[in-house]
């Protein structure tokens, strides 16, 4: 009966400090929706056409799914992103057995350099490049692998803008810290 008791007071106190160190909501200290973002369209530098309609719709939606800023789709908004889609790599990962100039498997990356400004001010709040990719099984048909593969690469950056622009080092935020 005792090791029960003990068995049960161990769960319990795993389980109750397990969260200890969730944090709900936003994690950049603001409240949720307290600022607001607009998202203009990138230029595209790539030779692909239809990328930025991908990006701009996958930036959009994973703005909209984090909740900490809320999306301006015109007017005033607290914070403008603007960029542009700088290069779209495609290389052949692996090949057919037999057959090396037959690739059955293509790494595909998109980069984007991004800019974040106040338009008030027009502070640079934040300016980088990033890359997003993914590995597409194309088999005959490469026009319809790319395909494919261009909303899973847009995704894949518009998750790590979002995250830069929401956890991101802000001038402020840095100049606090020590």
């Amino acid at each position: 009966m005792k090791a029960f008791a003990l068995v049960l007071i161990s769960l319990s106190l795993g389980i109750l400090t397990g969260c200890v160190g969730y944090v709900a909501g936003p994690t950049n200290g603001l409240p949720a929706g307290a600022q607001s973002v607009r998202v203009e369209f990138f230029k595209n530098e790539t030779l692909e056409p239809r990328l930025v309609v991908a990006v701009n719709r996958a930036l959009k939606r994973n703005l909209q799914q984090d909740g900490t800023y809320t999306l301006e789709t015109q007017g005033n908004a607290d914070l403008v992103v603007t960029g542009e889609l700088t290069e779209f790599l495609r290389s052949g990962v692996s090949y057919t057995p037999g057959d090396s100039l037959s690739v059955k498997d293509y790494s595909m990356s998109l980069t984007a350099h991004i800019k974040v400004t106040r338009p008030g001010t027009g502070e640079v709040v934040y300016e980088g490049d990033i890359t997003g990719n993914s590995t597409v099984r194309v088999g005959n048909d490469l026009t319809a692998g790319q395909r494919q593969a261009v909303p899973i690469i847009a995704d894949h950056l518009a998750r790590q803008a979002t995250s830069f622009i929401v956890d991101g080092k802000w001038p402020e935020a840095a100049a606090a810290t020590p």
